[in-house]
């Protein structure tokens, strides 16, 4: 479940705008700051079963932005390549650190 929270977390970060404000406000009290779904409902005037489908619907809305978009994916890929390039600079690889940042430059 843990994943998921940072999954959902990530994509709020980068398709929360595209999400109503109801849908984002909901989610944000949920996944930022951490609230129950009964504190959300009591806050927003609304039951808790209605946070809680407002929660899925956001969260299939946030996936199929991703599934169509692919930014954390992209995200995701240009971290590893960084890491990679901060390993190479550590064990003292420069030219393949050289490499690796090269190779993530182009990718952006």
């Amino acid at each position: 479940m843990r994943e998921k929270s940072v999954r959902t977390d990530l994509l709020l970060d980068f398709y929360g705008n595209l999400l109503t404000p109801k849908m984002r406000r909901t989610c944000e009290s949920y996944y930022n700051d951490d609230l129950t779904l009964a504190e959300i409902a009591e806050a927003e005037g609304i039951s808790r079963q209605g946070v809680h489908d407002t929660v899925k619907r956001a969260e299939r809305q946030l996936e199929e932005y991703e599934e169509k978009l692919g930014l954390l994916k992209l995200f995701e890929m240009q971290q590893a390549r960084a890491k990679r390039a901060l390993e190479h600079i550590k064990s003292g690889d420069t030219a393949m650190a050289a490499k690796e940042l090269e190779e993530l430059i182009e990718e952006m």
